[in-house]
């Protein structure tokens, strides 16, 4: 029983990977006593040794087989890149009745990958949280993390309606709202919500350094709020970012063209002066922020509401 008097919503998780997603996840389920224990595995024996040291799981395994064994759900918390690869490996040793899901931001490469190896009898339902910051490994985690933040589940039709609502019901518990989302329809919402917005800041920041009139203590020095966000975006894992737009590569693409194609419209308009058409664009844009505003993911607080804690969401 937990604090509440509730029985937890799974007896054993365990958690492959011990990044931020992951560790936020220990720290919630341990809060709110979701699960009776976490088991953790992470490839790095350094990662292994840090999340032993702070106790962020109840036990830590060298192997992702040994972490799964009995474990009623697992979670792959990895690079996308390395999940089919995961799901290959622990196969053989996932529990009968298990559920498997995975916190990647691109699923239908993820379904792609991992669903050819799930045996029959364990309910592969994917799910993305939409939270983050940008910082990663086991010490970066905390309980709160996806409070009033959305969690996506994919599953595949014919996927266990029971098995879905029982994640779903963790997800909540650990203060996460909760959508029903179609992969490919996800990949590219998120597409335009977070990947490309990303590569955009990765570019930012990359232009800036290679121009050469501008020195980098007055990039640093005089850092406006916007660029402050660019750097914050542009500090995320390098290795995760890889395999998303690798494996999100066609909603990418499709939506940086379109992004170029607004950004053509917007040097047409300044080059001739066209104020009406830049006021047009940008009270219509305001419009956009003010709903997410409104919807309660973020603040209107200056500095991006972010004060002391930035953070990025993919």
């Amino acid at each position: 029983m937990n604090e509440t008097g509730a029985a937890p919503i799974y007896e054993r998780v365990a958690l492959i990977g011990l990044g931020l997603i992951a560790s936020s996840m220990a720290h919630a389920m341990r809060a709110g006593g979701l699960a009776r224990h976490i088991a953790g595995h992470a490839r790095s024996a350094g990662t292994r040794a840090v999340a032993a040291e702070i106790g962020l799981c109840d036990s830590i395994h060298e192997t992702a087989a040994a972490a799964v064994a009995g474990a009623d759900l697992v979670v792959l918390a990895t690079p996308v890149g390395q999940m089919g690869a995961i799901a290959a490996e622990i196969a053989p040793h996932l529990a009968p009745g298990a559920t498997l899901t995975d916190v990647g931001s691109v699923k239908r490469a993820v379904i792609d990958a991992v669903a050819p190896h799930v045996p029959a009898g364990v309910a592969f339902v994917p799910g993305h949280p939409i939270a983050g910051t940008e910082h990663s490994g086991p010490r970066s985690g905390f309980a709160t993390l996806f409070r009033n933040r959305w969690w996506l589940l994919t599953p595949e039709p014919g996927t266990d309606p029971a098995r879905i609502a029982r994640l779903r019901a963790l997800c909540e518990a650990m203060g996460a709202k909760v959508d029903m989302m179609e992969a490919t329809h996800h990949d590219l919402v998120l597409a335009v919500t977070s990947h490309a917005p990303h590569l955009i800041a990765y570019t930012m920041v990359g232009v800036a350094d290679d121009l050469g009139r501008v020195t980098d203590s007055e990039v640093i020095n005089y850092s406006a709020a916007g660029f402050r966000d660019f750097t914050r975006i542009a500090a995320s894992d390098p290795t995760m970012w890889r395999d998303v737009f690798l494996t999100n590569r066609e909603a990418t693409l499709e939506i940086l063209g379109r992004f170029t194609e607004e950004l053509f419209a917007l040097q047409r308009a300044i080059r001739l002066g066209d104020g009406e058409h830049l006021h047009a664009y940008f009270t219509r844009t305001r419009a956009i922020r003010r709903g997410i505003i409104e919807a309660g993911q973020d603040t209107a607080a200056p500095d991006f509401g972010r004060g002391t804690g930035p953070g990025t969401e993919g």
